[in-house]
């Protein structure tokens, strides 16, 4: 029959699958115990049936609000589970800034613990569901408990979950990922990086951010171990160690350069990186890590990632080689199901070794972004390779493609820089500053230490004898993450104009926006 919606094993049907075969395999292990796979199914079932009686469904957006933990990992499942669509919350970041995402992404149920609704104070349309709770369902009243047998299959194209990318005009753009391409992405990570039962991961990156789901849901995917410790532990040297040596972990998802640039540089850990099996990067340039030998203190395979929030976290990868090339940005080739075009201005292609803008097709681009409808139709354009109706987004970020097929990453060709792994428009933390009282001007652009670091610098200029960069840092802590905090405050008489009256950033002396993927 024609026209029914697409019905596909999604990836918490694939969790489950493993706990049928194996319940008593290890699936979620903390320093305080063992969650088997057949625990995690069956707590996932129960969460999702609370979820469905609350009104959790196709389509609607569920707020995880939840600390590092068994339960966030069963939480943003019993969302998938339930047929809803679920946005992870970082916990420390801002309340300010977590009301905006909440709202951006028109969230319509929390899901945290009764401790943390207190806390973050987030206000949604719907109920709010404590996951704390063994029995009802929060702060209001549900409809009549849902069987697990009655939860819906996971239509392909319905919503899977929303992230966030840097906005300029200061709200956080809420992207749309689907399911279809969700569970095609984690098949092909646990099967490109050979991860199956034999995998111990390390759960690494924050939660709020995609790189996390990458983190959580590939080796659960794929039958794997998955370790989960706090992340001021695991930011420390000899706490990631510890965390590696305690619970045998050899697979990291997850690392951007800058840690393992930090990991490296302690010679009392040299034995725990070199019993990593694999370690994949993404989020900055790897090329500073390779070019100062840092890849050789590492024992096992090395990833290089590429890939924007809009496109389900990576779009292509490269295998490193033993003895890596060290003096360009090489990111790889396309994964599974995934088609990189390089296009002029124009949206002509460019032939290869000819500089184009990086488009991206295939089945993990984004709807869009919520309610941003212009947004949406300037980044996402129909693809005129692709079958009728099939789009691809255009990324803003410049490439080659060398004869060997592998893409040579260029730069931007926009004022977006990434810092840490975070994608950041400098127009948000100008909108930020510009709000302070004495600020009239404010500039931020990207600066390189002599690690190859990326930073930010804030050129501000107004009446701020009588105001400390403690003072203006405190400012933008209210609404902004850790991330988008300038490491620097220039002062100003005056931002610089060009003729045409915009901020004349080459005059600020400073590098031009960060060239990394």
């Amino acid at each position: 029959m024609t026209g029914e919606p697409t019905v596909e094993p999604g990836y918490v049907d694939l969790i489950a699958a493993h706990a049928a075969d194996r319940p008593g395999a290890p699936a979620l292990v903390t320093g305080e115990g063992v969650l088997t796979y057949g625990e995690l199914a069956a707590r996932i079932d129960r969460l999702a049936c609370r979820l469905a009686a609350c009104g959790v469904g196709a389509e609607r957006v569920c707020a995880v609000a939840l600390e590092r933990g068994p339960h966030a990992v069963v939480a943003m499942a019993a969302v998938s589970r339930a047929g809803g669509a679920f946005l992870s919350l970082d916990v420390d970041a801002p309340p300010a800034r977590l009301r905006a995402m909440a709202g951006s992404a028109r969230a319509g149920v929390l899901l945290t613990t009764a401790a943390l609704a207190g806390k973050l104070e987030l206000a949604v349309p719907g109920p709010t569901v404590l996951i704390d709770e063994e029995t009802g369902a929060g702060r209001e009243d549900a409809g009549e408990p849902v069987p697990p047998s009655a939860l819906p299959r996971v239509v392909a194209s319905s919503l899977a979950y929303v992230s966030h990318t840097s906005g300029s005009t200061g709200t956080p753009n809420a992207v749309l990922i689907e399911h279809r391409g969700l569970t095609r992405y984690l098949r092909f990570i646990a099967r490109d990086y050979g991860l199956g039962p034999h995998t111990t991961a390390l759960q690494l990156a924050p939660l709020g951010y995609d790189a996390s789901i990458r983190d959580t849901f590939a080796p659960l995917v794929a039958g794997a171990r998955l370790v989960l410790a706090d992340r001021s532990v695991l930011l420390r040297a000899e706490g990631f160690a510890e965390t590696v040596r305690r619970f045998g972990v050899d697979t990291v998802l997850s690392a951007t350069p800058s840690l393992l640039t930090f990991l490296t540089r302690h010679e009392t850990i040299a034995a725990e990186l070199r019993g990593l099996r694999l370690v994949v990067s993404s989020g900055e340039s790897l090329r500073p890590f390779l070019a100062a030998g840092g890849h050789r203190l590492l024992g096992g395979g090395l990833v290089n990632q590429y890939g924007p929030t809009e496109c389900t976290m990576t779009s292509t990868r490269l295998h490193l080689a033993e003895r890596p090339e060290t003096t360009a940005d090489l990111i790889g080739t396309p994964i599974d199901g995934v088609a990189v075009r390089l296009l002029d201005g124009g949206c002509r292609p460019v032939a290869d070794g000819e500089v184009g803008e990086i488009h991206i097709a295939g089945a993990g681009v984004a709807r869009g972004y919520c309610g941003r409808p212009a947004l949406t139709a300037e980044r996402f354009l129909p693809d005129p390779a692709g079958p009728p109706g099939a789009r691809m987004y255009r990324t803003g970020d410049l490439a080659r493609r060398r004869p060997d097929g592998n893409l040579e990453y260029l730069g931007r060709g926009d004022r977006q820089i990434k810092i840490r792994g975070y994608r950041v428009d400098p127009a948000e933390i100008e909108g930020e500053l510009l709000g302070h009282p004495a600020v009239t001007g404010a500039v931020v652009t990207a600066e390189t230490d002599d690690q190859g670091r990326t930073y930010l610098v804030a050129h501000v200029s107004g009446a701020l004898d009588g105001v400390t960069d403690a003072g203006l840092r405190a400012h933008l802590a209210r609404t902004l993450p850790f991330h988008l905090m300038p490491r620097r405050f220039a002062r100003l008489d005056r931002v610089p104009t060009t003729s045409s009256g915009k901020a004349d950033r080459r005059a600020l002396g400073s590098a031009p926006p960060d060239r990394t993927p």
